[in-house]
């Protein structure tokens, strides 16, 4: 089965700018690929926002821990953009999987990769200075530059806006 005939299986729901698919503390029921727009999953503590990723178009996004574990999530996903987003729910995704192995299969390697991801952006927020995380950012995500705030790049980085600011014009 290819993506085409598995998002086939989801349900179409337009966003707007700002819109929660998960909110911190809900427990995530679905998940979601993004057909037009942006979102970030991140979360927030009094006064700091911390952002584990952007998810332009043609990408799966969930709160992992909270779909899987069905307990409450310590992230949120919010719309960067107005758009459309597809999502299906859990209780239909496993029922998918039991039907049919190339899907079970399919997920099994989505998670995969976003384990991969993760252990990657961990290594890298931990031995890499601010300066080697924005330049590998551009080097990586250079086509969402443009779609972000240099808010969010910052909170994404780990760091203040004064010191990207003072990243930015070392450049």
């Amino acid at each position: 089965m290819d993506v085409q005939n598995l998002l086939s299986h989801f349900t179409e729901v337009p966003i707007q700018k700002g819109d929660f698919l998960v909110r911190e503390g809900q427990v995530c029921k679905h998940i979601y690929f993004v057909k037009k727009g942006m979102v970030k999953i991140c979360s927030c503590n009094e006064d700091r926002e911390f952002i584990l990723r952007f998810f332009p178009e043609e990408h799966f996004v969930t709160a992992l821990e909270s779909f899987n574990d069905q307990t409450p999530s310590h992230f949120q996903i919010k719309a960067l953009e107005d758009g459309i987003i597809l999502k299906l729910h859990r209780d239909k995704m496993e029922k998918l999987c039991k039907d049919h192995h190339e899907i079970e299969t399919f997920f099994r390697k989505w998670l995969l990769q976003i384990a991969a991801y993760m252990v990657s952006r961990l290594s890298t927020i931990l031995k890499d200075d601010a300066g080697t995380r924005y330049k590998m950012f551009l080097e990586t995500n250079a086509d969402l530059m443009q779609r972000i705030s240099l808010g969010d790049l910052a909170n994404y980085l780990g760091i203040t806006q004064a010191s990207l600011s003072k990243i930015r014009a070392k450049k």
